[in-house]
């Protein structure tokens, strides 16, 4: 009698995990990607994780912080791949998958090509940096509660988040 309960009692714990499992919640940061072949020909493709903003402020509360590189995402590095070589802001960079990166301070974003592109967000070397392109933030025209990466037929890549529009041309 003792084994037939503890195989019921198995039983019912195994249901019950299986269950609770199926029950899958939509993560905080969940993957997006964009893609785009520009007019130039260029196919670009950014793939990233999303965070919120929730109600905290960027910058104090979440990133970016200025004179900190961060992620531009959340998660793992955010990919930027080029299908042929190409121009940032007229700055050459060869076709291949990278890392990108921000980094903030005074109003100046300044954009990150990582040499370096499979591997955990918050890992940065500057030793592997491919190129570095440096604009000015705006505001939106909208706010943009969840980090959103458009790319425009004209090549402009635009990254939104909260109250801050950075982004830069791929010719």
């Amino acid at each position: 009698m003792k084994k037939l309960l503890f195989f019921l009692a198995g039983i019912c714990l195994v249901i019950g995990v299986s269950a609770q499992n199926g029950e899958k919640k939509k993560p905080a940061s969940p993957p997006a990607a964009v893609s785009k072949t520009v007019k130039s020909g260029v196919t670009v493709s950014i793939n990233y994780s999303q965070p919120s903003v929730k109600g905290r402020t960027i910058g104090k509360d979440v990133e970016p912080t200025d004179g900190k590189v961060w992620r531009a995402g959340a998660n793992k590095t955010t990919l930027f791949e080029l299908s042929k070589d190409a121009t940032i802001n007229g700055k050459p960079l060869p076709a291949g998958k990278y890392g990108l990166h921000v980094l903030t301070g005074n109003g100046d974003w300044t954009f990150i090509f990582s040499k370096k592109w499979d591997q955990w967000g918050t890992e940065y070397n500057e030793a592997d940096d491919a190129l570095r392109v440096t604009v000015k933030s705006k505001k939106p025209a909208k706010f943009a509660e969840a980090l959103t990466y458009t790319i425009s037929d004209n090549g402009q890549v635009a990254l939104l988040w909260g109250d801050h529009e950075a982004g830069f041309t791929v010719k």
